[in-house]
């Protein structure tokens, strides 16, 4: 164990739950900066990561990735580099010690800004794609300034506005002087597999709703349709119809969540023709029908 790692993630730990009371996920004043709580060990779910850092800070949480499951705790960290499908579970948590991480979201052109900067020795690469996810350990150089970025949340608004974009940069420089640079240049550097792969992803999710032309999508970005299918899939762990089925059906439980409409008319928007074919994938994903989940969500927020 790191004990000055450990000195900052205790005093995370106490002021995350002295300034704030919440219960599942809070989006913090710094806009890409989240904390996520649980008191209980949680099954499988299904999420769409963004292109983010993870943190856990208290507890542990498994993450399954196609085939792969993967593990990990307070010592390290997970790097999205693009929206990737995954299944998660908090593995530790209780009322006493809650689960407890932070989420750092960030876009490739933040990368990209950093890597202009960096000795391009350092980042040579093959160009052939890889997973979308990254794992490595954690240690203090790194820590240091989450640990200044999460405390800006103390200061006053004025000052978490101008300090914030400095921090998060100074945090993407360091995690591309890591091994990680090697993961995030691959994404952000024009010409690679990767980077066509994520154009390929920002034009489905920015489009989901609609008809997906592949021949078209393989076109536009430069590359013939086998290898579009074959890197998306080695990125994402899905093919890009099923990728857009997630997204369809991560949108339609954000609707039936927060939005009181009608189950069928949420079908057609998310760009489904058939309400019924909606209700069979959205149980088969969920594990829920689509109503089902909408009376549960409308009797939660009844009860605050």
């Amino acid at each position: 164990m790191n004990d000055s790692l450990d000195k900052y993630r205790l005093e995370l730990i106490d002021f995350i739950q002295t300034k704030y009371s919440f219960s599942e996920s809070l989006q913090s004043e710094i806009p890409c900066l989240m904390f996520h709580v649980s008191e209980t060990p949680t099954e499988f779910k299904s999420i769409m990561y963004e292109p983010c850092l993870c943190i856990i800070l208290q507890g542990s949480k498994a993450v399954g990735f196609g085939t792969k499951l993967y593990q990990y705790d307070p010592y390290q960290y997970l790097l999205s580099s693009t929206h990737v499908p995954s299944d998660i579970r908090i593995l530790e948590a209780s009322k006493e010690t809650p689960y407890i991480s932070l989420t750092i979201r960030f876009t490739l052109e933040n990368i990209y800004e950093v890597l202009k900067n960096t000795n391009p020795e350092k980042l040579k690469f093959q160009k052939k794609a890889e997973q979308g996810l990254f794992f490595d350990e954690l240690n203090t150089k790194l820590y240091e300034p989450i640990y200044r970025l999460v405390k800006l949340l103390a200061m006053p608004q004025e000052d978490i506005k101008f300090l914030s974009p400095f921090i998060i940069k100074e945090i993407l420089y360091l995690l591309v002087n890591e091994k990680s640079g090697y993961f995030l240049n691959k994404f952000a550097m024009e010409g690679t597999a990767s980077n066509k792969i994520v154009k390929a992803i920002t034009e489905i999710t920015n489009t989901f709703s609609e008809k997906l032309n592949m021949k078209e999508l393989a076109r536009r970005i430069d590359m013939a349709e086998s290898s579009l299918y074959q890197n998306f899939k080695t990125i994402t762990s899905i093919s890009p119809l099923q990728f857009q089925k997630k997204l369809r059906l991560e949108e339609a439980k954000r609707m039936l969540t927060h939005r009181n409409i009608d189950v069928s008319e949420v079908a057609f928007l998310v760009g489904y023709e058939s309400p019924s074919q909606f209700s069979r994938e959205y149980s088969r994903m969920f594990g829920v029908p689509p109503k089902e989940h909408q009376k549960s969500a409308k009797e939660k927020n009844l009860a605050y």
